[in-house]
């Protein structure tokens, strides 16, 4: 395998705590060398490493080099939603949105609740140029009655158990999953929305309930059954991830219970870039492109949300990524199914919505991006360092432009036609760049 050298970027590498212009050399998919020059972006007196032949130079002027991003929460519909997205066509989705590794959800067809439907997806995925994972199904089936084989699971390759996209209602159920993933040391990721107080998915009960003359989602569905599992997962010592955070009373839930922890942190938190960037407003403006579970809701919620991300209570940034078909997508608002894809806008709207307009430091929010999920999901990702696999993120914070088209098979998003600020450069996984802005 050639080599790479980029040279003149300004690194930011959170799993270190380190920033400042650097020159990487990467040799067989691994970083050999990194020339730490700190604030200057001259050489400053220090060595220049002089390219070899057979290395590729990237001059990064201007641009930040990050670690590869690390998304815990994708939807690939493979097996079995294919028409929607694939394990290919997400991993393409995922390259050009500087993702080199993605969790992926269970809720496929069949479900990924037994051993050999996760080695498909894990097989499937080893041929792709990203590293995906995925996590098995807390349920059989995914109908919260029947215990999964987590541990067989677990010894094929799960990094995580989930029932995302279907709340686990039965309480004795989940105390009961959460004991068998504390004693695995595996986190459970929860979709925290009580269907009972739920009467359309997907929208607020608010303004755009009103608007579209339905009663909606209210906050109360996500709240309830946070509380109540914030409990569960006390009494269990569970390691647990509270999925796509929408409403502000949420996040003080979290933020009390993560602080009357003691000793490790077990209890962990994802806010999606959607539900920071944009208000019910937008289901009203878009329509079915902006119809989420748990929905969009009022400013004071995104606010809240980012207030979350700013003190550490939300510790991870996911896209939930969610593919569906434009004529699925076309239908009536309460036909149509909820969600977005995300890979491929997430990290501008983290940089725009996070960094610029709300001045959290761009190092806390790469971390969010990077290595805490890497860290809640025992993944060796996220980290720039020697001897570590080269998976880097080239960024231009200047570039400006409008989204015009994905890489992924579906574009149900509501950002197409947006104006982003920042954009993906170059991806490089495991040594190979397997995405380059300017080659289409």
């Amino acid at each position: 395998m050639s080599g790479i050298l980029i040279q003149n970027g300004y690194m930011v590498n959170p799993a270190e705590n380190k920033e400042g212009y650097a020159d990487i050399r990467i040799r067989d998919g691994i970083i050999e060398r990194i020339e730490f020059r700190g604030d200057s972006p001259a050489p400053g007196g220090k060595e220049i490493m002089t390219p070899s032949s057979d290395e590729t130079v990237v001059d990064a002027s201007g641009m930040y080099v990050f670690p590869g991003l690390v998304d815990a929460h994708s939807h690939f519909r493979d097996p079995g939603f294919t028409y929607k997205e694939d394990i290919e066509s997400g991993a393409r989705a995922a390259a050009a949105g500087g993702y080199t590794a993605v969790v992926l959800m269970c809720n496929t067809n069949p479900t990924v609740d037994n051993v050999d439907t996760l080695k498909y997806v894990l097989d499937k995925g080893e041929k792709t140029d990203i590293h995906i994972y995925s996590c098995g199904s807390v349920s059989i089936g995914l109908k919260g009655e029947i215990l999964t084989d987590m541990e067989a699971l677990k010894r094929n390759g799960a990094v995580g158990f989930t029932d995302d996209g279907i709340p686990l209602m039965n309480e004795a159920f989940l105390e009961n999953a959460m004991r068998k993933s504390a004693e695995l040391k595996m986190p459970v990721s929860l979709h925290e929305e009580d269907k009972t107080l739920i009467s359309q998915n997907g929208i607020n009960h608010g303004k755009a309930s009103e608007y579209y003359g339905i009663e909606g989602s209210p906050k109360e569905a996500e709240i309830s059954l946070i509380r109540r599992d914030l409990k569960i997962a006390k009494k269990t010592g569970a390691y647990i991830d509270i999925q796509h955070v929408s409403a502000k009373e949420s996040v003080d839930l979290i933020r009390s219970a993560v602080l009357s922890q003691k000793g490790e942190r077990r209890i962990h938190a994802e806010a999606t870039p959607q539900h920071f960037t944009l208000t019910e407003d937008a289901v009203i403006e878009i329509g079915a492109n902006a119809k989420l579970n748990p929905p969009l809701r009022t400013e004071e919620d995104r606010l809240g949300i980012i207030e979350g991300l700013r003190d550490n209570t939300i510790d991870m940034i996911a896209t939930d990524h969610a593919p569906h078909s434009a004529e699925e997508k076309s239908r009536s608002i309460t036909q149509a199914p909820s969600g977005m894809i995300g890979l491929e806008t997430a990290l501008s709207l983290s940089y725009e919505k996070l960094v610029l307009e709300s001045g959290l430091p761009l190092m806390d929010v790469i971390a969010k991006l990077t290595c805490n999920p890497a860290s809640v999901y025992g993944l060796d990702e996220g980290n720039i360092a020697i001897g570590k696999a080269a998976n880097l993120c080239l960024f231009d914070s200047e570039t400006e432009y409008e989204k015009k088209s994905f890489a992924s098979k579906s574009w149900n998003s509501p950002f197409i036609g947006r104006r982003m600020k920042g954009s993906v450069v170059m991806t490089i996984c495991d040594g190979k760049i397997i995405y380059n802005q300017s080659e289409g």
